[in-house]
């Protein structure tokens, strides 16, 4: 079942994360009982036939569904302790691309643009490097421009050079919580 709903706000944004997440208790069937190379190539061949994503094999679902729960806790992060002035984000799901950004949100004087990513930590620099391209190329207007990632993604002593306006968002995607670090926004 895909995300119908695109715009995350305070009234829906709970219902909508705990639907997805329920969504997701059906997974691993599709890998139950098999061992060694048999089970590498379902992971990688084989549709995972359920879940959000059923049409994809369960490695590409893993991917996408991953930092789905990074949009959706990270969101619910940011309306919980309203770090931003915007009461709604619209966000896109799995490999979506139809809004230039993972998450946007506006309103009549301030812009935000964001992108979101689930990385082991091995993986981390190059993903970051490549979503910090694609908002600086992007988003000269944007007032706000967000990195949202898993918070396991860094290593424990992670500090990262903040541009102004740009704002690094750590999910837990266990727990839901945020941790916020940025540069001043410049006026």
């Amino acid at each position: 079942m895909r995300q119908p709903i695109r715009t995350l706000n305070a009234e829906n944004i709970h219902a909508i994360k705990s639907e997805f997440e329920q969504s997701l208790d059906c997974l691993g069937a599709s890998i139950q009982g098999k061992h060694g190379v048999q089970l590498l190539t379902s992971i990688k061949r084989d549709k995972v036939g359920a879940g959000p994503y059923p049409q994809v094999t369960l490695f590409e679902a893993a991917n996408r569904i991953m930092s789905d729960l990074v949009i959706l806790n990270g969101i619910a992060g940011l309306l919980r302790e309203k770090t931003f002035p915007f009461t709604e984000y619209t966000v896109e799901f799995g490999n979506e691309d139809k809004n230039g950004f993972d998450i946007r949100a506006s309103s009549p004087s301030e812009t935000l643009i964001g992108e979101a990513f689930n990385v082991a930590p091995s993986f981390f620099q190059g993903k970051k490097a490549s979503a910090l391209r694609k908002l600086r190329q992007g988003g000269a207007a944007a007032r706000y421009k967000l990195l949202m990632f898993n918070s396991d993604a860094t290593p424990e002593r992670y500090s990262a050079k903040h541009e102004p306006g740009t704002f690094h968002i750590a999910v837990d995607i266990a727990s839901g919580m945020i941790s916020v670090r940025c540069a001043p926004v410049t006026a």
